[in-house]
């Protein structure tokens, strides 16, 4: 089954997009209770994304809550150029997914899921694939992991630099 993302509104300020809607069915005694859960994936575009799951026992409240939610739990994602600074593996669960920048012209090469991640991010070239699930929730977790764990490369890259830094400068110093 393909999983192709809804988009709900597309403004200015964010995209939203509907990844995926599920009926629950909860059997009681009484009978079944139906309830829906909506996975939204939020964004503006311009580096920041967000990620959520809404439930209610109405499809529009589930998107509504959903999309409510993930504005809330905003992330900002490092952008170079068009494309990500560099290749990363995100992990979630059982989900892995491989994220490769690319070169300008290239696209957004993804499935449904992670492609809804990059589109709301504002990633416009990048290389994925989904190595081991295809579970639309564990997917986007993946990617968010790796989105987030180049922010970490990122800090850990500056850190490195300063340290080069003072140490050239002592060494003159000494010198």
């Amino acid at each position: 089954m393909r999983v192709e993302p809804i988009v709900v509104s597309e403004s200015k300020e964010a995209i939203e997009k509907v990844v995926k809607i599920s009926r629950v069915a909860k059997v009681t005694k009484g009978g079944k209770k139906l309830s829906f859960s909506a996975l939204v994936v939020v964004g503006n575009t311009k580096g920041r994304v967000g990620v959520s799951l809404g439930k209610a026992n109405e499809v529009a409240d589930a998107i509504r809550k959903g999309i409510s939610q993930a504005k809330k739990n905003m992330m900002t994602v490092p952008l170079q150029g068009t494309s990500i600074p560099h290749e990363v593996v995100g992990e979630f669960s059982s989900a892995r997914v491989l994220l490769k920048p690319a070169v300008e012209g290239t696209g957004i090469i993804a499935s449904g899921p992670v492609r809804a991640v990059c589109e709301a991010a504002g990633i416009k070239d990048i290389l994925t694939k989904c190595i081991t699930s295809n579970n639309p929730m564990n997917v986007i977790m993946a990617t968010l992991s790796g989105l987030k764990s180049i922010n970490r490369d990122l800090e850990i890259y500056s850190l490195r630099q300063q340290a080069m830094l003072q140490k050239t400068e002592k060494e003159d110093v000494d010198h």
